[in-house]
């Protein structure tokens, strides 16, 4: 895995009781991209969805949820996969920004979370054949729900305005396919 990078938090959107979210990036032998958040704090004011089966499901966004949006350098096309820590997940191909949505097939990425009273940490892997060909650039973010109801939004860097991980200025990472 890489070095740990970190997520911050929109501006709009601060969750005082978390006192880190990290992101870890690495390719596999085989060319799948594992992938692993881990959120530091009082994780006793964080919603997390229930366990379940490990399945596509749309709307996680609306919850708990880690996400990576993946592009290549050169196109407008771009991928979007989210991971719940209720193992469920999701994945869509876009044609440009926020057009022509489609799902996307995902083998399942193989889940894992682990929860503690300060941390929690959620493992997934991409397969190699869900990724676009090329350097790739990553725009990894997560989605945090507060006992409240509240929710906030990480991620490596926030576009202007509102939060929006679409925005090609998120896709802040550059990854070359082994």
């Amino acid at each position: 895995m890489s070095a740990p990078l970190n997520l911050a938090p929109h501006p709009n959107t601060p969750l005082a009781w978390l006192a880190s979210l990290e992101v870890t990036v690495a390719f596999q032998p085989d060319g799948a991209l594992a992938l692993a958040w881990r959120l530091q704090g009082d994780l006793a004011r964080l919603r997390v969805p229930l366990p379940g089966p490990l399945r596509h499901s749309d709307g996680l966004w609306r919850h708990t949820c880690c996400e990576a949006f993946i592009a290549t350098a050169d196109a407008p096309a771009y991928h979007e996969f989210n991971f719940s820590p209720s193992g469920a997940w999701a994945a869509y191909r876009f044609t440009a920004y926020r057009e022509g949505s489609a799902n996307l097939a995902l083998a399942d990425p193989g889940i894992v979370c682990r929860m503690t009273a300060n941390q929690l940490t959620l493992e997934a892997v991409i397969a190699a054949v869900a990724l676009p060909p090329g350097l790739l650039r990553l725009g990894m973010c997560a989605v945090v729900e507060d006992v409240d109801g509240g929710i906030a939004y990480f991620a490596l860097c926030h576009p202007p305005g509102r939060p929006d991980f679409h925005h090609f200025d998120s896709f802040a990472l550059e990854l070359a396919r082994p």
